[in-house]
Formats: C-alpha cells, sequence, structure tokens
C-alpha cells in the first residue's frame, strides 16, 4: 500500500519505534521541507522587502514565489489574495476583526456549526456580543453529519456570516463546504471556511467551492510550525481594515495619520516567518509530487482497516459517521468507563501516539453528552501495522483497567 520510500521521507519517523497516529494536530515534515528551511538560515537569510543588497533581493523573491505558489496550489485568481499568518487562529481573528466588526451590526446573525474548533468559533463569540448580533449553531444528526434541513433552517436571511470547517477534527465528517456556501450566498451571507483538517487530504479549490474566505495551517500539512494562509476574495479583502498594524504594511507615516500598502502587504505587519514560508512552499511540492488521488487511496485504505479492527473491541465507543466516503483524517473513540487521558498515557507506553481531550472542541462534546475522547489521525507516513500495534495496545490498556470497571 505505501512505499517504503515514502517513510523515508520522515525522519521522526525513521528515527522513533513509534506509531505516529496524532497528525490532525501537527503532521511530521519530510527531510525535503527541513532540508529547505535550513537552506534559507544558511544561504539567503535576511529581510524580504527591506533591503536593496542581494541577499534581501533572493530573500523577497522566495518568500514571494511562495506566495504564487499557495495561490496556484488552491486555485487562487491572484497571489495578492494570499495572506501570510502565524497560523489558522491568527487568520480567523483577522477575518473576525477586520471583516466581523465592521460588516455585522446589532440584531445580525452569525451561524457556525457546533463541530468548528475554538480558532473559528470563540472570534465570532467576541464579534456577536460586541455588536449584539445572534450567533446560531447548526447540529449535527446521529450520523455526525450536518443534514440539509439543518443547514437551510438556520442560514437566513438575517445571516451575514457563515463559519465552517470543512473536516472535523473530531468526527472526520466532510461537510458539504459546497452547498453550505452555495446557500449562504443564496442568503446575502459570506462563508469563512476552516480548512485545516482537509488540506492535507484534499484538494481545495477556492474558485470551485465559490469560498469567500479560506484558512489554514502549514504545519498540519507537512510544512513547518508558525506559518498560516488566509485567502480571501479581493473586493472583501480590499475594503477591511488592517488587524496589526507597524512595518511594511504601511503606505505612507505622519504625525498625525498614516495611509496603508495594498494588498497582501496591508496585513502581513511586521518580520515575516519567511524560514517557515519557503518550508511551506516546499511541502506543496512535497503533497503534489504524491498527489491528492494516491493520499486519498492510502488514507482510505487506512481508515477501512482501523474501522474493521477497532469494531472487533467490544470495549470500544466511535464517534464516527457510518458513511465513510463522507469522512477524512480523524477517529475518535473511548474505552468505555475508562478516561482517555488514562488511556492515551497506556498507550504511550507502548509507543502509540494518540491524541486525548476534547480536541477544542468543547461545544461539541458537550452536545454528543461526553467530556473528552481519544483521537487517532492518519497521514500518508501511517501503515496498518501502526493500526495492528494501537490494537494491540488498546487490548492491552483495556485488560490493565477492565478489573475495576463497574
Amino acid at each position: 500500500m505505501l512505499s517504503d520510500e515514502i517513510i523515508k521521507d520522515f525522519p521522526v519517523i525513521m528515527h522513533n519505534d513509534i506509531a505516529y497516529l496524532d497528525s490532525a494536530a501537527t503532521s511530521q515534515k519530510p527531510q525535503s521541507v527541513i532540508d529547505v528551511e535550513k537552506e534559507y538560515y544558511e544561504t539567503i537569510n535576511s529581510n524580504p522587502h527591506r533591503g536593496a543588497y542581494s541577499l534581501s533581493i533572493e530573500a523577497t523573491k522566495a518568500y514571494e514565489e511562495a506566495r504564487e505558489k499557495v495561490a496556484k496550489f488552491i486555485n487562487a485568481e491572484n497571489p495578492f489574495q494570499i495572506i501570510f499568518s502565524k497560523n489558522a487562529t491568527e487568520s480567523l481573528n483577522l477575518i473576525a476583526y477586520s471583516y466581523g466588526l465592521t460588516n455585522v451590526e446589532q440584531d445580525d446573525e452569525i451561524v457556525l456549526s457546533i463541530m468548528e474548533h475554538h480558532s473559528n468559533l470563540v472570534p465570532w463569540q467576541f464579534v456577536a456580543k460586541s455588536k449584539n448580533a445572534k450567533l446560531n449553531y447548526m447540529y449535527i444528526n446521529e450520523n455526525f453529519e450536518l443534514s440539509d434541513e439543518e443547514i437551510e433552517k438556520k442560514i437566513t436571511s438575517k445571516t451575514k456570516i457563515v463559519g465552517i470547517t470543512y473536516v472535523s477534527n473530531v468526527t472526520g465528517t466532510v461537510n458539504d463546504v459546497k452547498k453550505i456556501i452555495r446557500i449562504a450566498h443564496s442568503k446575502g451571507a459570506v462563508v469563512v471556511l476552516d480548512a485545516s483538517q482537509a488540506i492535507s487530504h484534499i484538494k481545495v479549490d477556492v474558485q470551485n467551492l465559490d469560498a469567500d474566505f479560506v484558512v489554514f495551517s502549514g504545519h498540519k500539512m507537512y510544512a513547518p510550525m508558525g506559518v498560516g494562509i488566509l485567502y480571501g476574495k479581493k473586493n472583501l479583502l480590499e475594503k477591511m481594515n488592517p488587524f496589526l498594524m507597524g512595518g511594511d504594511m504601511i503606505e505612507y507615516v505622519y504625525e498625525q495619520d498614516t495611509t496603508f500598502a495594498k494588498l497582501p502587504s496591508k496585513f502581513e505587519a511586521g518580520t515575516q516567518n519567511v524560514g517557515a514560508v519557503i518550508g511551506l512552499s516546499k511541502a506543496i511540492d512535497y503533497i503534489e509530487s504524491i498527489g491528492y488521488d494516491k493520499i486519498q487511496e492510502i488514507e482510505h485504505e487506512l481508515i477501512d482497516y482501523a474501522m474493521i479492527e477497532l469494531k472487533k473491541l467490544d470495549f470500544i465507543e466511535l464517534y464516527i459517521t457510518p458513511n465513510l466516503e463522507n469522512h477524512s483524517g480523524v477517529i475518535s473513540f473511548n474505552i468505555k468507563k475508562i478516561h482517555p487521558h488514562d488511556v492515551a498515557s497506556i498507550l504511550d507506553s507502548n509507543g502509540v501516539c494518540v491524541r486525548s481531550g476534547n480536541h477544542c472542541a468543547q461545544p461539541l462534546m458537550r452536545f454528543l453528552n461526553i467530556d473528552s475522547t481519544c483521537r487517532i489521525s492518519f497521514a500518508i507516513y501511517n501503515t496498518k501495522s501502526d493500526i495492528d500495534r494501537l490494537v494491540e495496545a488498546l487490548k492491552k490498556t483495556y485488560d490493565k483497567f477492565k478489573q475495576y470497571i463497574k
């Protein structure tokens, strides 16, 4: 299923005797990404857009070429629609402050799914409270999916902003975001799409989706930490005020007034994480060298196998849609009556790395009437042997606790 050559690309996987099943939190980095970031600091480290000397010119060229590559990767109309941030969280806050506070008024409605990560929820709470607007939620059904009826009922003519995750970081549900965007636009609403959990698994085409804003983080798609992306439609970005102010985002500064630079500089105040941006560019090369068709083939085979093996364990509770064609990346579960943190600790002692907790999705956990879960998440460096190791470790964990379970 997966060639040894792909596994060898990832030094953490090669140098540690582990089953790394937490890529939804942070993916491992291929050697090519590590090398290109190191090469930047060794050869052309300088501040882009700040110097007239050759080193700065080279850094500027590499930085802007990375922007062009991101734009092509998600099929943006123009590179200036790509704003570099430090992560998806910062990108979402930028939208909330620079667009939300200006365009939401009293008694307007903001609609989110109950699946949202806190990063696409808490900023909208702030906007709603600041503007005396109403925050509404689309709730999932028994299959952990948003029904058409729920979407159409919650998005109304009063809705000004819809925030939606492409893929849930808890259930792995792939939302029909193209349909949600179409419905939102028919009601005059703008859509903020969080593609953080989708970008390493699913091709994101912003023009095909007709997305207004799209955000994602590099560290979940084989790139370094410290770089995120905000894509926005030109007409929206140009009307928005800057979120952060300082160096390189200004045109002219007077004692009492300032004019701001054009896109994308208007939203990139201060020195950026240039090495990470260049690493992101190389990560895109890596993803494209494998191709999304192959990535999905690998991951679907892993998910299918994991579901078969996990369902054999009668002490496991699964939180996943039965429609695996509508699923990507992650599987959340619990061992009945055993706290997920205890499970994760014992799995770690057996060399299995999983996430435990509420996954920055506390409202979803409350809706499901649970406190937290364990979560496994896959990437292209995982194999069926990782799943076998997980299953054996789960059996050991249950055996260790079962005498205390009533």
